[in-house]
């Protein structure tokens, strides 16, 4: 019986200790994370200067016929592309887009 008490209170004891560690440490990390946010907040207060975009470029009045059929050669280009794995399906519509708006 005295081994069985002993071995019990040898585990509480290591347990304590280990509580114990473990709370100095979540502390300890919790007040560095701390003290890195207030460094870091009054970086982030200063407002950032904002600029107006750019006026867009003059669009032309009305596409041409045979631009139609340089954006169909195009589309058929990407398309073909696409099959061969060169472009992901993400970046086929991207470029579509682009192509149909212009």
């Amino acid at each position: 019986m005295p081994g069985l008490i002993r071995g019990v209170a040898r585990t509480a004891a290591i347990a304590g200790t280990a509580t114990a560690v473990s709370n100095r440490v979540s502390r300890r990390q919790a007040g560095r994370w701390a003290a890195q946010e207030e460094q870091a907040a009054p970086q982030q207060a200063a407002p950032q200067p904002t600029y107006a975009a750019p006026p867009p470029p003059p669009q032309p009045a009305a596409p041409a016929p045979a631009d139609m059929d340089a954006k169909l050669a195009q589309l058929a280009q990407l398309g073909s592309l696409r099959d061969a794995g060169v472009l992901s399906d993400i970046e086929f519509e991207v470029q579509k887009n682009r192509i149909l708006s212009s």
